[in-house]
């Protein structure tokens, strides 16, 4: 049963091209589901029954895994059981129609256009600061994951039309536009780096590759300098830079695009951001608001 999982697990890092990280979430959650087989006493997966991996997700609920990490942990068990199943391992997908608590579903944290304009003028008076201020401005410009930002290389960025080549979740690659302010940060690095079309863009003091966590700390602390008190990190970047979008805009699917979602469901969670400021506008200026 363990080789059934080391298969699964190979082909998500060969034929899928998950990131280290994906894969890790992935056998963390199998490792719960080879041991609760164990303590059944199986010898194989198709032996498995829903109401058996009903127990096991309940138990993990009892023991205080959140309904976010038990969706997570189903969403493993039915791909895994998918592979097994295309292989003719299995005959019955065991984790379909197994429930798992309902998630609450949280509304991204954004800066709005005020705070977003204090973060990212902070004095350009060193090297450093010259990089930072190019990566601040990427990753609010076209809305970059931070995965995405640390791999962009010179030769993705077509400055003269101002479009980068992004490669995202999947390998996928999509084009984004980049943003006046965030081209002109671009061309004061380059020149600074004087580095060729197939350098990395960041880079960390050592001048190797740039990872997430330096892009974190980063912004973590040019937040601070610029007095920003709220978490920052670089996916708030990416929420703030769609929600100011589509708040001006009402285009959805452009959003979406942007973004490289998969699923315009995924997007529309900004929709719900919308209509609050919305509201919060409409109980502050129309007369007949339940103001205080």
């Amino acid at each position: 049963m363990h080789a059934d999982v080391e298969r699964f697990l190979g082909w998500l890092r060969v034929e899928r091209r998950y990131s280290p990280s994906t894969i890790t979430n992935y056998a963390r959650a199998l490792d719960r589901l080879e041991a609760h087989a164990a303590a059944l006493g199986l010898a194989r997966w198709e032996a498995l029954r829903s109401t058996q991996l009903q127990t096991l997700v309940a138990r993990l609920h009892r023991e205080g895994l959140g309904p976010s990490s038990l969706a997570q942990f189903l969403s493993t068990c039915r791909s895994f059981f998918r592979f097994l199943a295309r292989d003719g391992h299995v005959r019955l997908n065991p984790a379909i129609g197994v429930r798992s608590p309902k998630v609450v579903r949280k509304l991204p944290q954004v800066l709005d256009a005020d705070e977003m304009g204090a973060l990212l003028e902070f004095p350009v008076d060193d090297a450093e600061a010259v990089h930072d201020r190019a990566m601040l401005e990427l990753l609010y410009s076209s809305g970059l994951r931070v995965a995405e930002v640390v791999s962009v290389r010179w030769r993705d960025l077509d400055a003269a039309e101002g479009m980068l080549r992004v490669t995202g979740k999947g390998s996928k690659t999509r084009l984004v536009p980049v943003g006046r302010q965030a081209l002109a940060a671009l061309a004061a690095l380059r020149e600074q780096d004087r580095g060729g079309d197939d350098d990395l863009v960041l880079r960390g003091r050592n001048g190797r590759a740039l990872n997430p966590n330096g892009v974190r700390t980063r912004l973590k602390r040019r937040a601070r300098d610029q007095g920003i008190w709220k978490r920052v990190y670089p996916h708030l970047m990416r929420h703030s830079c769609a929600s100011h979008l589509l708040e001006s805009s009402g285009d959805l699917r452009a959003v979406q695009e942007l973004l490289g979602h998969a699923d315009i469901g995924t997007t529309q969670i900004y929709t719900h951001l919308d209509f609050q400021h919305l509201a919060r506008v409409y109980d502050a200026a129309h007369p007949r608001a339940r103001r205080k």
